[in-house]
């Protein structure tokens, strides 16, 4: 019998002797579920049990003799804090990905396992060219071994889903499957599988509690051409008034019919679309076997989703004020407490919870707050816990980046905050930062640009230093959906999605310096259309959303251009006129002397 607490190292042992029994000699566990997701239930949090990783993105391959857990910038350091090097070696996907660990760690004639609802057909590929290459054997199983090994693994989440009503919205189901179904029709589908929780939220105006920080019901749809769709999800999440606002031409089925039915579309000879980088392999591969003509295109309701409607964008705002006067009250409530007790970065991270709970509105985080003081805040996606638990110390800098789900808008800020007197260094690097920050926020630029054509200007100010940052400048925003939507992003990586009207992204460029402090700088900005020059144009520009005062102590004037002063002048002014009506006279006075023109 397996004990329910295992050590890390019983873990790897017990899923070792699994794979023997299923005669696989590795395996790959991905971060991901059934919905190929960044947040996950918890009963799909098989790579925390196995490793101790927690973070939202990562892989490790398994043989039974070594093991390698793989991540990204985010989460180099991290994985290091969270991961017994005994057992695992912690490498960066970029300058060790997985597909070289396996040349070099299995052999010609081995068997490579994997979960086919926890890899895309574009993932599974990458290892099966590899796996041809040397002579392995790339297996998909049956029953995940994990599962087996993971006896108090917890049960399938089963929170009941809302209705969102149109006021949010801005546009009925009805009017959004029509929509949906006219571009299956001029691709020539007949039906589209959805298995992204956001898509199917977004285009059933329904929202759930199925993972933490995103108000997703995990299910699985199939829309059809007509405009009618069938939904699998257990019946016992749909409490009455849901039903009553579901439209007849929303069949709703139990997550087991989904087998039968891609089966009967393969009967019928119907041409199906997938989206190969986001649907599970399983789901490609039943509908090939069952012989369906399968149309691999990206999810159709992925970019109509980004881009937000009037009704939406206002909602937005409404949700950014709302959530800038949480902050402005969390920053004067740090500035004055700091000086007669200590706070934490737990204590801080829960008082600014607080102050966003206090608002009826409040729907929860939208992603776990990153509440990193001193040399915690250069870990990208720091989590404090309370064996890492700092105490906010003076002569040094504060990271926190937090967000709030409401039922009008989804916020994501960070702020970086001088504790003290903050050295030269300090400005310097925050300044620099802050240049690429007002670079993106300026930027104009004509209509079919992608984010990676403007990330360059987030960064020139740190090239120019010989300083970087190893994560994205911008990721997409959901309306009260994801915090991380696509497909739009600003990235160095190349990636041809224009940025249009309505879509909502992040601005963060950031600095870290290892050991001692991180930098990071975050608003939302929404695109609209551009009103430069003084004839209509095709081109764009951002609104900013995020309202709430950036750190004036932490500015080296110097280094900061004229346009780059009046830009900030006038973003301060705002965040005075919009929040000084909701703040009392004490927080007041501190706001006017916080966004004083520099």
């Amino acid at each position: 019998m397996i004990k329910k607490t295992l050590s890390p190292a019983a873990r790897l042992q017990a899923f070792r002797a699994e794979l023997g029994a299923q005669n696989f000699d590795g395996f790959l566990v991905p971060r991901s579920d059934e919905h190929q997701g960044e947040y996950v239930s918890a009963r799909s949090e098989r790579l925390a049990w196995l490793t101790g990783f927690t973070g939202s993105a990562g892989l490790a391959v398994i043989s039974q003799s070594h093991a390698a857990i793989f991540t990204d910038g985010r989460y180099t350091l991290q994985v290091e804090t969270e991961v017994d090097a005994n057992l695992y070696e912690c490498l960066h996907l970029s300058d060790q990905p997985a597909t070289r660990w396996i040349c070099e760690h299995m052999s010609d004639g081995q068997t490579l396992g994997y979960d086919p609802w926890l890899f895309t057909p574009k993932q599974v590929k990458i290892y099966r060219d590899i796996c041809q290459e040397i002579g392995i054997h790339l297996q998909r199983c049956n029953n995940n071994p994990i599962d087996a090994v993971w006896l108090n693994q917890p049960m399938a989440p089963e929170e009941s889903v809302m209705y969102l009503d149109l006021k949010f919205t801005g546009e009925t189901s009805a009017e959004k499957r029509l929509r949906i179904s006219s571009v299956l029709m001029r691709d020539g589908a007949d039906a589209v599988i959805l298995t992204a929780p956001d898509s199917i939220a977004w285009l059933f105006n329904i929202r759930g509690g199925d993972v933490p920080f995103a108000p997703f019901a995990l299910s699985f749809a199939i829309l059809y051409s007509d405009g009618s769709a069938d939904w699998f999800i257990d019946a016992m999440k749909i409490p009455a008034n849901l039903r009553d606002e579901l439209d007849s031409d929303i069949k709703v089925h139990p997550p087991s019919a989904l087998s039968k039915t891609i089966d009967h579309l393969g009967e019928c000879k119907k041409v199906v679309r997938a989206d190969p980088a986001s649907a599970a392999e399983w789901i490609h591969e039943r509908l090939h076997t069952a012989g369906a003509t399968l149309s691999q295109l990206v999810d159709p309701c992925q970019l109509a989703k980004a881009r937000k409607n009037s009704t939406q964008i206002s909602g937005m705002r409404n949700a950014h004020l709302r959530d800038g006067i949480a902050l402005t009250r969390f920053l004067f409530w740090l500035e004055h407490t700091i000086k007669i007790s200590p706070i934490t970065e737990i204590s801080a991270a829960n008082q600014l919870e607080y102050f966003r709970r206090e608002s009826r509105m409040f729907r929860g985080s939208s992603f776990p707050t990153i509440s990193g003081a001193g040399p915690n805040g250069a870990i990208v996606h720091y989590r404090a816990t309370g064996a890492t638990d700092r105490i906010l110390t003076q002569n040094s800098l504060y990271l926190v980046d937090s967000g709030a789900q409401y039922p009008d808008g989804t916020t994501d800020i960070t702020r970086t905050i001088a504790i003290g007197t903050p050295s030269e260094n300090m400005r310097r690097h925050f300044t620099l930062v802050l240049k690429g920050h007002i670079a993106i926020a300026r930027a104009v630029f004509p209509a079919g640009t992608s984010g990676s054509q403007l990330d360059v200007l987030a960064r020139l100010a740190l090239w120019r230093e010989g300083l970087d940052y190893d994560h994205g400048t911008g990721h997409g925003v959901g309306s009260f959906l994801s915090v991380h939507e696509g497909p739009q992003r600003i990235t160095k990586t190349p990636d041809k999605i224009a940025l249009e009207v309505g879509m909502v992204v992040s601005n963060e460029p950031g600095f870290y310096l290892t050991g001692k402090y991180g930098i990071r700088i975050e608003n939302l900005v929404a695109v609209k259309e551009s009103q430069c020059g003084s004839q209509p144009s095709n081109f764009l520009d951002f609104e900013t959303l995020t309202i709430a005062p950036i750190d004036r102590h932490l500015i080296q004037n110097s280094l900061m251009n004229n346009d780059e002063i009046e830009w900030l002048n006038e973003y301060h002014g705002r965040v005075r006129r919009e929040i000084s009506p909701h703040v009392d006279n004490d927080v007041l006075v501190w706001l006017n002397s916080a966004t004083a023109p520099l």
